[in-house]
């Protein structure tokens, strides 16, 4: 199967012309025209990863998040990015990366309110500031009402149970500790920047990653509460459903699925 038969099966999922301005998606490493029988499917380009692509003799590796951000002006083993390149092309292995476009349409955001995971009713969907598209029914984020009424702490418990994490970091005024939500903001990935509309909208709650100290202070003054579940917490989801997307799409041809998790960056020790 050739490498430009799975992008348009991709792009049936999650269109590029839905991805942000500033973001890079699409096959970002080499030819259409590649015949394709085996592909892996992670997180994160990380060395680890191509590395771990090209022992395993994949053909194409598909990621979330773009290797490539901002444009380069060296490809050599100086670079960081330029070595990961390298050794893709070196090996004959596409790469292709599906960001924003699949948070915002097919993916991220549903996929993490839906009943794997959070399990939230009365969904709705949250357009951030950063979007370029807004389709109706679709945006990155996601207003839901949670199964049961809880505090902060148990909602982060319930959080570490549904994406089988280790920790979360919780921001909460003191005088908020024993307040109890029913309902929650959900932003896969980082969503600081919008903290103002998600409490302008009425929700106290607010379920994302990559939060920081200083945005953690501010939600804290204005009454928000925050848990930060990581980039990698709220998003290694994407490799379990887009492999089994692909599986169900590619039954009948003689591709390989395979996914490469590396766990997740951060500990706490």
């Amino acid at each position: 199967m050739k490498c430009r038969e799975i992008v348009e099966i991709l792009e049936q999922l999650s269109p590029g012309k839905y991805a942000c301005e500033w973001d890079n998606v699409g096959l970002l490493v080499g030819r259409m025209d590649k015949e394709v029988h085996k592909i892996m499917i992670a997180l994160d380009a990380s060395k680890d990863v191509v590395t771990c692509a090209v022992e395993a003799g994949v053909d194409m590796l598909i990621t979330h998040h773009p290797m490539i951000f901002t444009a380069i002006k060296q490809v050599n083993e100086e670079q960081f990015t330029g070595e990961k390149v390298l050794s893709l092309a070196e090996n004959g292995i596409c790469y292709y990366a599906m960001h924003t476009n699949f948070d915002s349409v097919g993916g991220m955001a549903d996929l993490a309110a839906g009943e794997q995971y959070l399990n939230l009713s009365d969904v709705s969907p949250i357009h951030f500031s950063n979007e370029v598209c807004v389709v109706e029914g679709q945006g990155m984020g996601r207003y839901g009402r949670l199964p049961k009424p809880m505090t902060a702490e148990q909602v982060a418990e319930y959080v570490k149970e549904r994406f089988d994490l280790s920790f979360v970091i919780l921001y909460q005024n003191e005088k908020q500790k024993s307040k109890v939500y029913e309902k929650i903001a959900v932003m896969p990935g980082s969503g600081k920047s919008d903290m103002k509309k998600v409490k302008a909208d009425g929700y106290e709650l607010y379920l994302t990653g990559d939060y920081g100290h200083h945005e953690g202070i501010d939600a804290m003054d204005m009454g928000l509460t925050v848990i930060d579940a990581t980039h990698y917490g709220l998003e290694h989801i994407f490799t379990g459903y887009l492999a089994g997307y692909l599986k169900d799409k590619l039954a009948d041809c003689n591709v390989e699925i395979v996914e490469a998790d590396m766990g997740c960056p951060a500990q706490v020790l």
